[in-house]
């Protein structure tokens, strides 16, 4: 059985930071490609960072690229997203993805096997 933690949820003010964490425990083993997605209310989920099992190669959305960084940390199985210079539009509940399966960047929601329940970022203005 395969669980996503995540953590570092929380409000900030514009131009503020965060960090998140996403912990996959189960199946330590196997490496995974992972990725962050947000949904903020009454939109559908959108597709953030994602980084490859080797943790080698990213992907950013426009929307974030050249604030957020996505690392990966193989030996504890642990994702990250460094979020830097959030802006309101940033507020959203943001989710955790992994699947053990592929080794590229995923970027597609419908790829993953595995999802987190989400930690809320709240950017005040």
């Amino acid at each position: 059985q395969v669980h996503l933690i995540e953590s570092g949820g929380g409000q900030v003010q514009t131009g503020g930071s965060l960090n998140l964490s996403c912990v996959v425990s189960g199946r330590t083993s196997d490496s995974f490609a992972m990725g962050w997605f947000r949904q903020a209310p009454e939109k559908e989920r959108e597709f953030v960072a994602a980084v490859s099992w080797s943790g080698a190669s990213t992907h950013y959305a426009d929307s974030v690229l050249g604030r957020f960084t996505i690392s990966k940390d193989i030996a504890e199985n642990t994702v990250y997203l460094r979020m830097n210079s959030l802006k309101p539009e940033d507020s959203a509940v943001y989710y955790c993805a992994a699947d053990p399966y592929k080794t590229y960047v995923v970027i597609l929601a419908a790829e993953y096997a595995y999802w987190g329940q989400g930690t809320q970022v709240t950017v005040s203005s």
